[in-house]
């Protein structure tokens, strides 16, 4: 199997998983979507490979920060939101794994994550929050209170908006905006997801 691995607390412990089976002989090729879960791989002894050496993927695993009952999802805490949107879209089939408290009725509560280009920074992010009613979008730091960087050196806004009324249409307003490199918005990737509960773990798929 030719595996996209994602990025962030949830897909960690997967990997972490995913490193036992491989042990146990699991046979897999994986492409992972940060240098951190590169490493965590590699350091597991997980056979890696690139986009451009494995261009099309069979199943992309990954968590989510918020998703809906049309398997929309907003991701981006982990700051890998470009790379994993590029794997997803390169996969026949994308799972997300999450704990029961990520499903909502409307994306939103959680701030929205978009990867811009440091040049010009104030004048994306005014162009940022109008594209998103108004919100206000603060630059994510370090804890050493630096700019953070993506792995392709780029900075991130967290746009706080509250409910998101229609976020197909909120996509293609930011990426209108010169500066903005991809945005947190995952619509239309996502095939099935698991969820779990105290109660077990209940599975949502893509409607036919």
């Amino acid at each position: 199997m030719r595996l996209g691995l994602g990025t962030g607390s949830t897909a960690r412990h997967f990997v972490e998983l995913l490193g036992e089976k491989v042990r146990d002989g699991l046979r897999i090729i994986a492409v992972p979507t940060s240098e951190v879960t590169a490493a965590q791989a590699r350091g597991l002894g997980i056979s890696l490979s690139t986009l451009d050496d494995t261009p099309e993927l069979d199943l992309t695993i990954d968590g989510a920060d918020e998703l809906d009952d049309s398997l929309r999802l907003i991701k981006g805490a982990g700051g890998a939101l470009l790379r994993e949107k590029i794997v997803a879209a390169a996969s026949r089939r994308m799972a997300v794994i999450a704990d029961e408290s990520k499903h909502v009725r409307q994306l939103g509560a959680f701030p929205l994550s978009i990867e811009v280009n440091p040049f010009g920074l104030k004048v994306t992010t005014r162009q940022v929050e109008k594209a998103c009613g108004g919100a206000p979008a603060a630059l994510r730091l370090t804890p050493d209170g630096a700019p953070l960087r993506t792995d392709g050196g780029h900075f991130i806004l967290d746009a706080r908006m509250g409910a998101i009324a229609d976020p197909e249409a909120l996509g293609l307003r930011l990426h209108a905006i010169p500066g903005v490199v991809e945005h947190g918005l995952f619509i239309g990737l996502c095939t099935e997801a698991y969820l779990a509960s105290p109660n077990g773990v209940a599975v949502i798929r893509r409607r036919a």
